[in-house]
């Protein structure tokens, strides 16, 4: 395992790869019991694996329940991020949800009891609201930053204007991480977020980075798990390009040897190690075979034809302004656009 600053921003040391905790629990229809769940967290840390995620929503409550038990012995060697928004047992209801300053203080002080630690190192807003003001969300990180409760702040699943306008703003405790889906089957954040993130020195944190399964190739011969499971962060095979991205996957699986889960996985941190900031893959393992599955992808480099047989089936349609730049590049260039070095970021 490698380890990284997320981002440029921070001096906030992580693993390549993070260990998400939602199936850390029985209280959903699928999740692992406590003794499954100590397993995973044991091989990934033995594996090296220092950035743990957790959310006070996931299986209401259990997963920072386990995770308590399992960070007491070395809190300190684990970089330990959770969430808040949706609430949680006994958090459901008006005042309990969202980002207001007062559901993040109740939503913390409730993770910190469960979690048994008086701070946590990344503290994520998991999705807007669309009602409270983003200074106030904003002012209230820093509020718990003064206080020692965290010692960053980040915003999941935000559009990339809210972020850019959070970084920007003056607050004194600077966001420092942005987190969202991304995948081979899901490469929409290249539109802005990650070119947002690169820019502006953020860590990023991605999610799903099978597409729920879709990318294991799992679902070409068994629909278990599509839509049984209550998580809907699930990738469907219902468009053409989706459906080349998995043959080619499978087509370089068979070519390789090697299991499509770890070459989606592979892509990503290929991905990542292009990229001008902190990339850093969340995975989710329910069980400690799929966690050895993900583990494998930290030995695997991709051949360039490889990367980019993958890179050119799965790209996204990044529409306007984007898909209209090549055709002026030339001109606003002076005609000499070849004769340019174009800096990522700008």
């Amino acid at each position: 395992m490698k380890y990284t600053t997320f981002g440029r921003r921070t001096g906030l040391r992580v693993s390549e790869i993070a260990l998400g905790t939602s199936n850390f629990g029985t209280s959903w229809p699928t999740g692992a019991d406590e003794a499954t769940s100590a397993r995973i967290f044991t091989a990934f840390a033995d594996a090296g694996g220092t950035f743990i995620d957790t959310a006070d929503t996931y299986q209401q409550g259990d997963s920072e329940t386990y995770l308590a038990k399992l960070l007491a012995s070395d809190r300190e060697h684990f970089t330990l991020a959770s969430k808040f928004t949706f609430g949680t047992a006994g958090q459901a209801g008006v005042s309990k949800t969202g980002n207001s300053r007062k559901t993040m203080r109740h939503a913390l002080e409730s993770s910190l009891k469960r979690l048994n630690t008086d701070y946590l190192d990344l503290y994520w807003v998991h999705a807007p609201d669309t009602v409270t003001p983003l200074d106030e969300v904003v002012d209230a990180l820093d509020d718990l930053v003064r206080a020692g409760k965290i010692l960053h702040g980040g915003l999941s699943n935000f559009p990339a204007w809210q972020v850019s306008a959070a970084v920007a703003g003056r607050h004194r405790t600077p966001i420092i991480a942005t987190q969202f889906e991304y995948s081979l089957a899901a490469r929409d954040g290249e539109r802005d977020l990650l070119p947002m993130a690169d820019s502006l020195g953020l860590g990023t944190a991605v999610y799903s980075p099978l597409g729920g399964g879709l990318l294991t190739g799992k679902y070409r011969t068994s629909s278990e798990g599509r839509l049984t499971t209550m998580n809907s962060i699930i990738q469907r095979e219902n468009n053409a390009q989706k459906t080349a991205t998995v043959d080619e996957l499978l087509a370089i699986s068979d070519e390789t040897g090697t299991e499509p889960a770890v070459l989606a996985i592979a892509w990503l941190l290929e991905r990542a190690r292009r990229s001008t900031t902190a990339i850093i893959p969340i995975i989710g393992p329910r069980t400690p075979a799929q966690l050895d599955a993900y583990l494998k992808a930290l030995d695997v480099t991709l051949a360039a034809t490889h990367y980019a047989r993958l890179d050119t089936v799965s790209a996204p349609t990044l529409g306007i302004p984007h898909d209209g730049l090549p055709a002026i590049l030339d001109t606003v260039l002076g005609g000499q656009r070849d004769n340019f070095r174009i800096f990522r970021g700008r």
